[in-house]
């Protein structure tokens, strides 16, 4: 209900922002010309579709952040910009961030059609699509990203603000209570390991958000899209591929969890995608030590969403979320995960 009255509430004033001229400079004439309909929404944004004509855009109305930033839609429209050259994300038109119209901040883009991902067809896609947004040359100095300079070290001590507060929660359960603190003090020491990423740095874009909803598979020209980018990072290739191949990412919106032999298949389809001799040499080790951190991160912000949810939760509800965190919140299931690497036990 909270997210349809949202959608209520901003779909006239996006269809009045376009008619009246708002977004002229950037190509969107006035009239009347314009029609707008609720597209997605997730905890963080409302899409519109806008059509006019056969032309087909997305108007993103910013709500939240997760990167901690004041200037969120600004954030993701330069990364866009920045990611324009791979072929594969949307192109950005046009961001707003004035809230004098919209008491938000808001962007358009491009449409993108396509199907949802799956994992079962379109793994060889995906990596595909990996390969070419990490191989964008950029220099470091040119971009506005978040920067990854201690990858674990920072993935640890995010972890362990978010994780503080379901240990403060009287809701939680306190074996898993107990669990997740013998992971933490496990990662203390192994967040060591990150010498090795500061050693030799392979930089570029990482999506860090790599779920299944945010990819579209376009058939006809067998392309596959990587298009929400709302914390993009400049880090190692690792943190995406470990993310997307995450059971805490595969079914999160599906009940699909990668085979070894699924896995296998999309690095090794990555890697022949990839022109850096050194990074496909490299790959594995990444994978290996960036791993149990990107399960950290995934249980941390499960554990958290879990309690605000329950608590003090100022976005929007979504009961699918809710019922996935639920699930994720289970001792066996966070046992899976880590147990091989904090105890060798499988």
């Amino acid at each position: 209900m909270a997210e349809h009255n949202l959608y209520s509430q901003y779909q006239q004033q996006v269809l009045q922002y376009l008619r009246q001229g708002h977004a002229a400079e950037a190509g969107f004439p006035v009239g009347d010309a314009y029609r707008v309909s609720p597209l997605a929404a997730g905890e963080y944004n409302l899409n519109y579709l806008v059509e006019t004509g056969k032309n087909k855009y997305v108007f993103r109305v910013n709500i939240g952040t997760q990167i901690a930033r004041a200037d969120q839609i600004e954030y993701e429209y330069k990364a866009l910009q920045l990611l324009a050259p791979s072929g594969v994300t949307p192109k950005p038109y046009l961001v707003d961030d004035s809230r004098l119209f919209i008491d938000r901040g808001i962007s358009i883009m491009e449409f993108l059609p396509g199907r949802t991902l799956d994992y079962r067809l379109d793994l060889s896609g995906a990596a595909e699509t990996f390969a070419s947004i990490h191989q964008i040359e950029i220099a470091q100095a040119n971009n506005h990203l978040i920067v990854e300079e201690a990858p674990l070290s920072l993935i640890f001590d995010e972890c362990s603000i978010l994780l503080q507060k379901y240990f403060d929660s009287d809701l939680g359960v306190p074996a898993i209570k107990s669990y997740l603190r013998e992971i933490l003090d496990w990662a203390e020491t192994a967040r060591k390991n990150e010498d090795y990423f500061i050693r030799d740095p392979f930089y570029c874009i990482v999506n860090t958000e790599v779920n299944s909803g945010n990819f579209l598979v376009e058939e006809h020209s067998n392309t596959t899209y990587l298009v929400d980018w709302e914390m993009p990072r400049w880090g190692d290739p690792s943190s995406d591929l470990c993310h997307f191949c995450s059971p805490l990412t595969t079914l999160w919106k599906t009940s699909h969890r990668l085979s070894e032999e699924e896995y296998r298949g999309f690095i090794d389809a990555y890697s022949r995608k990839m022109s850096s001799k050194h990074l496909r040499d490299t790959l594995g080790d990444r994978l290996q030590l960036k791993t149990p951190f990107v399960y950290l991160r995934g249980i941390s912000w499960s554990a958290m969403g879990w309690t605000a949810y329950q608590t003090d939760y100022a976005g929007i509800r979504n009961e699918d979320t809710w019922r996935t965190l639920c699930s994720y919140l289970d001792l066996p299931f966070i046992r899976s995960l880590f147990d091989p690497f904090i105890t060798g036990r499988t």
